[in-house]
């Protein structure tokens, strides 16, 4: 294992250099063309639920640095993505930089999908957390009620909602909601997600008004 021996480096940025150096989705990202280790979520969320196809529209929400969008832009029709951060561009992936809380920003985003629905909404946003899990679970549950509110607005019949959550604490009033537009839901924890974190995800199929 490598260790991090750079005195002018804080103990918290020693203890994510390091586990970044000795991730081995880290190194197979880097091998295999990938912006990140996050690509490998969706593939194994692809895999196992086969989310989208050739002739899907996917709206990537939270993109930066753009593995999600990697992954999907190789498989679909056309993919848009969104972010508060700058995001290098890619083929078939129009990015717009924005924020998903901001309703200007939204309705710019609308636009940009020419007010057509898509097939897909992806969404690997997470909340700034302050490493409280009751607080860091409501906000990231807040995040996701957004989400799904969007979904009203811009998913298709039979759409599909991937969105990650955190472990822990109760959301049972917003998937009683989501039940009432999505056939089927289902929580997943990718292998490629690191064992101590507290994220999994969510995808929901099916969805209709």
């Amino acid at each position: 294992m490598t260790k991090i021996r750079n005195k002018k480096l804080t103990a918290s940025s020693k203890k994510w250099l390091a586990r970044q150096m000795n991730d081995p989705y880290v190194a197979r990202a880097r091998q295999e063309g990938y912006r990140s280790r996050a690509a490998y979520k969706l593939l194994e969320i692809q895999d196992k639920f086969t989310i989208f196809d050739k002739n899907s529209v996917v709206l990537d929400l939270g993109a930066a640095p753009g593995g999600w969008s990697q992954v999907a832009s190789e498989i679909v029709k056309r993919v848009v993505a969104l972010d508060l951060l700058e995001m290098p561009s890619l083929p078939n992936v129009e990015f717009m930089q924005g924020d998903f809380m901001n309703e200007n920003d939204i309705q710019t985003l609308i636009q940009l999908l020419h007010n057509e629905k898509v097939d897909v909404i992806l969404s690997d946003m997470a909340p700034n957390t302050c490493g409280i899990k009751q607080v860091d679970h409501l906000r990231i549950i807040c995040l996701l009620e957004s989400v799904y509110d969007f979904c009203q607005i811009t998913l298709k019949p039979g759409g599909i909602l991937v969105s990650k959550v955190f472990q822990g604490g109760s959301c049972t009033e917003l998937l009683a909601k989501m039940k009432q537009h999505f056939t089927c839901i289902k929580h997943f924890k990718p292998q490629s997600s690191r064992k101590e974190s507290p994220e999994t995800y969510i995808v929901a199929r099916n969805y209709h008004a």
